[in-house]
């Protein structure tokens, strides 16, 4: 999907939801720019550490700065950018630390919320997950890695919805983005998209068992096996990190 021709109204529901950040309802301008320069951020077309200048972006853009600056805050309350006084704005860095800790608080959030999730698990959460599934499938037919990276915080994100944690959501939200952005400019280009999609089906599986030890290993699993950071990314009780 070209980057000016982004609508996060044609990649559905779930992915729209993703777009509900603070300001994008009062000014549907800058939360569309918001979500093109988190897609340059993501794919690594804006590189960490990467001067942002303003300016630029209104010309790029077509509006006014302030719309810019706008877009800007959203992208810092997902710490995708840094934004200091007199030093103008800088793309995140993407570092194996920080992704590593963001996983850990990931699994953390996840297994621990499943367990709420599976007293609400039913048909019609089952059917949104699966078109998420689908929404995946056909977005690495397609070799779209970002729409694919939607869709996938999208199914994470409506899964722990059930759990009925809304002051947690944000954290997991983010943990999502950046654990996502850290895969995507960490391996090759279109890189088994397709079995980034199927990975999922895990996932339904565990829940449709009904077997709550079940689905937080799936879940585990699914989460400590997004990027290679050691076997031992989870350690045991009693066990060294």
């Amino acid at each position: 999907m070209a980057l000016e021709n982004f609508d996060p109204d044609a990649a559905g529901d779930g992915a729209r939801r993703l777009s509900e950040k603070p300001g994008a309802r009062s000014n549907r301008r800058s939360a569309i720019i918001f979500e093109q320069l988190q897609r340059d951020i993501v794919l690594g077309d804006l590189a960490p550490n990467e001067t942002i200048l303003e300016l630029e972006l209104a010309q790029r853009f077509a509006c006014s700065q302030s719309t810019i600056r706008e877009a800007l805050l959203q992208l810092q309350e997902e710490g995708l950018v840094h934004r200091m006084a007199h030093r103008g704005t800088h793309v995140a860095d993407c570092r194996g630390d920080d992704a590593r800790e963001l996983i850990l608080v990931r699994h953390d959030i996840e297994c621990r919320g499943v367990t709420r999730v599976m007293e609400r698990y039913d048909l019609r959460l089952k059917r949104k997950l699966t078109a998420e599934i689908e929404a995946m499938q056909s977005a690495a037919g397609d070799g779209d890695e970002y729409l694919l990276s939607l869709h996938d915080r999208s199914f994470h994100l409506q899964l722990y919805e059930a759990a009925d944690l809304p002051s947690i959501r944000p954290i997991l939200r983010r943990c999502l983005i950046h654990n996502h952005r850290y895969k995507i400019l960490n391996s090759e280009p279109n890189r088994a998209l397709r079995e980034t999609a199927d990975r999922h089906l895990a996932i339904i599986e565990a829940l449709d068992s009904g077997d709550t030890a079940k689905a937080v290993e799936a879940l585990s699993h699914h989460i400590t096996t997004i990027v290679d950071l050691g076997p031992h990314i989870v350690a045991k009780p009693g066990a060294p990190a």
